[in-house]
């Protein structure tokens, strides 16, 4: 993962993003798009997702559960910058902050796979111009992010940044 290229969406996925922002599309996909993407990732051994077509840098994030205290794994996107990656816990922009962030936010420590190779991180809350660099970073990759941060207008998207567990 560490000094990974990962390249940025081209204009035919940056014509598919605007479609998948159409409220009705988020709302049929968003339920949805982490059911297919397990699936794939089973398949693949964790190595290609769906949501790939679309451009989009995907790793499975496996967390502790903030109330079970279970595994729990979900397929993101990660926006990977060097050694760390970012989540924007947007949910879509629906109303609620989504269940990994409150699971990280438990238990700060996670596992990350990715192109078939796992990893151990830290994971902690961005602010300020951290979080901003990272805001920007991410809608680099979807600027679907600014649509629901405006249907989320209500509520704070937080960014959690993984740091390597040393």
């Amino acid at each position: 993962m560490a000094g990974e290229i990962i390249r940025k969406p081209n204009d035919i996925q940056k014509l598919l993003h605007r479609f998948v922002m159409l409220g009705p599309v988020t709302a049929f996909f968003a339920p949805r798009v982490h059911l297919l993407d397990q699936m794939v990732l089973k398949w693949t051994k964790d190595k290609h997702s769906v949501a790939e077509i679309l451009g989009w840098p995907i790793i499975q994030l496996t967390t502790v559960g903030a109330k079970m205290n279970q595994p729990r794994s979900m397929p993101l996107m990660g926006v990977i910058d060097n050694e760390k990656i970012a989540l924007v816990a947007s949910n879509f922009g629906r109303e609620h902050n989504p269940g990994w962030y409150h699971n990280l936010k438990a238990h700060p420590e996670c596992i990350v796979h990715h192109n078939g190779q796992s990893a151990n991180f830290i994971a902690r809350e961005t602010h300020g111009a951290e979080y901003e660099y990272y805001w920007k970073l991410a809608n680099s990759y979807y600027a679907g992010y600014e649509k629901y941060k405006q249907r989320a207008a209500h509520r704070h998207i937080p960014v959690m940044l993984l740091e390597p567990k040393k």
